[in-house]
């Protein structure tokens, strides 16, 4: 290979043949010269193209690379596959509300059998960033706050995009995302620089990276942000001696949208060149749209600021990739137009959107029994800019989606309700801003129903990569609104559009019902009416807190005490807020089902455990409602002291059990003493002799902990 050829495999550029949105990334629209790329291609000085789909279009354009240029090596098409394609499954914000991993693998599994179809190979997920912050806009993107729900997650969404069988056609290659500690920017602000300890980010930001890795992930994502003063795309710690070196990745690193060219604009690279050489010399192997690598590479060896024997590990990197995804056998995958109209929106891939959907619905509250709504004999409001809306009902990063496939809330409550039930649709406001005579024709409305379906929240712009929020309440326009409407005096049942943690106040706080919905994709409507008709109970739990106020944030369960913790009984100093409680509204890990279930204090096996033995942790539910009830038992546990400090409670397991209407069930989890252990000060795992409190609960902030004693 020429120079030029090996810096060509490692330039990856926008595809301006195949189909693709405008206004994905910066510059798109400009981005659309099919000569030049095919002259490039040609010329072997692309190795990827991404962003476009479409299988009518795959074998002539893959033909440009195998069949036209010298050397005949067929181009890696890879895509921004968050959730869905065509089919739109909802946010992974959303689905991390499941807890379902069964659920988040099958749901990649659908959006890769429809990205293959359409000849991707690669899908830009699954972002695994640890997001503790809610001001943050893509906190929508992963799976919350938590370490070990991130962790399985990530390794769910990983081993359901890849399948059994890298080089099927049905197969996506994973790609973690951002490497690292992008979800810690500071005061959650996109793209902002992140500081923090390296026993932090061993202990929070890096796990659920090599947990995708570890389920078979071959490609990594670098991140925006500088790391402790070094940008993470030419940080060499990073993406070499960790990456490569302690964890043994054979993959490649690509870089985010022109990341390793904002390399200047950090004030770490002093132009273009500069930039290239310490993106690659970090460990970058394949630029992303800046087109510094192949501008660069060939005098950047020639002049000996970079040996040609690292460009040449980044080229192996790639097409070693591309063998293992088939491609030297195979390059045409993923051109068959018949496959792809048969797989795409198919029955199958819907109605696992709607199950989805209805799956992640989190019940915050539920006062008075207000919901299952009857399907008959009822006159319903459904107010608010969401209750009609066929546009956000996608959420963010649903790049490809099939807008005919869209069912909006107004929809699926059509559908649901009997013959004698009437639906009354009114905007009321727009999303940020209100509209002439819209409170006016809301309260008309509402004061001739039964009850008021309230259809507020986000809209997805506002919760998306920067769209990061100081203020993380619902808009102004939206809670005059919900004041208007509630003075009623009818029932109000929130349904909140969102991709984050919010803060709840006013009308829509103090409403009989509050359901968290999402952004939940093709089969919103539906999925919605199945929970609030009770053709299915709820059974999410939130993945993030939903903090009193925004001025909390970041809010997370798992944060440390102080020496002044705070106490009901104390008023001043102590570590809080004068204006709220140090707690969340509605805590990580809450949910209701449609009868409540109460716990039994825990019991364990043993008061004691030794360093290689295990302890089993028991409770009994009790279900005295009408319904059967879905219910999340969690297992918390704090180090009551410890040589590094430890969390309040940190998760280590749950189990999902069904309790019978009127009945009980006993719930076991093991708790091994391993997962006792934490990072200590040499960054190695340590299990220190102590006193632990354990929880079984429904939420972080529930239940009455036992004591166990690690000997």
């Amino acid at each position: 290979m020429t120079i030029e050829e090996k810096a060509g495999q490692l330039n990856l550029m926008n595809d301006p043949f195949r189909w693709r949105p405008e206004g994905v990334n910066p510059g798109d629209a400009l981005d659309t010269d099919q000569s030049q790329t095919a002259a490039d291609i040609r010329a072997g000085r692309i190795g990827a193209l991404f962003n476009g789909v479409g299988a009518a279009s795959t074998r002539y354009v893959q033909d440009m690379a195998v069949r036209e240029s010298r050397l005949g090596i067929p181009l890696l098409f890879a895509a921004d596959i968050i959730h869905g394609l065509k089919t739109t499954f909802p946010v992974p914000l959303g689905e991390a509300a499941s807890w379902d991993m069964d659920l988040a693998e099958r749901t990649a599994r659908a959006a890769a059998v429809e990205g293959g179809a359409a000849g991707v190979h690669q899908t830009y997920a699954p972002m695994v960033d640890v997001a503790r912050d809610q001001r943050w806009g893509r906190v929508v993107e992963g799976a919350g706050e938590d370490v070990l729900l991130n962790n399985m997650f990530a390794v769910a969404r990983t081993k359901g995009f890849q399948g059994d069988d890298l080089t099927a056609w049905s197969s996506l290659l994973a790609t973690p995302k951002h490497f690292a500690a992008y979800g810690a920017a500071e005061a959650g602000m996109d793209y902002n620089s992140t500081d923090m300890s390296e026993l932090a980010l061993r202990s929070i930001y890096l796990p659920p990276f090599k947990a995708s890795l570890d389920a078979g992930a071959l490609s990594v994502m670098s991140a925006f942000n500088d790391l402790n003063g070094v940008p993470t795309s030419g940080n060499k710690w990073l993406l070499t001696d960790i990456l490569h070196g302690e964890w043994g990745f054979a993959g490649f690193v690509v870089s985010d949208y022109t990341s390793e060219q904002e390399l200047v604009a950090h004030g770490y690279a002093a132009d273009g060149r500069d930039a290239a050489r310490l993106a690659l010399m970090a460990g970058v192997d394949m630029s992303m749209k800046s087109g510094l690598f192949l501008k660069h590479i060939p005098e950047l060896v020639q002049s000996g600021d970079v040996p040609i024997e690292r460009v040449d590990q980044a080229v192996r990197r790639v097409l070693m990739t591309k063998a293992a995804l088939g491609l030297f056998d195979d390059p045409y995958r993923g051109s068959d137009v018949r496959t792809e109209r048969r797989v795409t929106g198919s029955p199958e891939h819907l109605a696992l959107a709607r199950e989805a959907g209805r799956k992640s619905i989190v019940m915050l509250k539920n006062d008075g029994g207000v919901l299952p709504l009857p399907k008959t004999g009822k006159r319903i409001a459904l107010i608010g800019p969401f209750g009609a809306d066929k546009a956000d009902i996608f959420g963010p990063w649903s790049v490809f989606k099939d807008t005919r496939l869209a069912v909006s809330l107004e929809d699926g409550v059509r559908a649901a309700l009997g013959e004698d039930a009437t639906l009354t649709v009114v905007k009321g406001s727009d999303v940020e801003a209100p509209i002439a005579g819209g409170i006016e024709a809301a309260v008309t409305v509402a004061s001739e129903a039964d009850v008021i379906l309230l259809a507020v929240g986000e809209s997805s712009e506002m919760s998306a990569e920067s769209k990061s929020r100081i203020d993380i309440g619902i808009p102004a326009a939206q809670l005059a609104l919900a004041e208007a409407v509630a003075a009623t005096g009818k029932p109000v049942v929130v349904l909140l559009r969102n991709g984050r943690g919010m803060e709840l106040s006013g009308a829509i706080r103090d409403a009989q019902a509050i359901l968290v919905t999402w952004f939940l994709g093709s089969e919103t409507g539906h999925a919605v009416a199945d929970v609030l008709f009770g053709d299915h109970a709820p059974v999410g739990r939130l993945p993030v807190s939903f903090p009193y106020a925004s001025g909390q944030s970041p809010f997370y369960y798992a944060h440390k005490s102080t020496g002044r913790p705070s106490r009901p009984t104390d008023r001043e100093f102590t570590s809080k807020f004068r204006e709220v409680p140090h707690a969340a509204l509605y805590p990580f890990g809450h949910g209701l089902s449609y009868s409540p279930v109460s716990y039994s204090p825990v019991s364990l096996s043993s008061p004691s455990v030794t360093r290689d033995g295990s302890v089993t942790a028991s409770v009994t539910l009790t279900n005295d409602g009408r319904h059967d009830a879905s219910e999340v038992v969690q297992l918390y546990i704090r180090d009551r002291v410890a040589s590094i400090t430890q969390p309040v409670r940190l998760l280590k397991a749950f189990e999902r059990v069904t309790v019978p209407a009127g009945g009980s069930v006993q719930v076991s989890i093991p708790l091994p003493a391993s997962d006792l252990s934490f990072l200590g000060a040499d960054l190695r795992p340590t299990l220190e002799p102590g006193l632990f409190d354990v929880w079984l609960a429904s939420s972080a902030q529930t239940g009455e902990p036992a004591q166990l004693t690690l000997v």
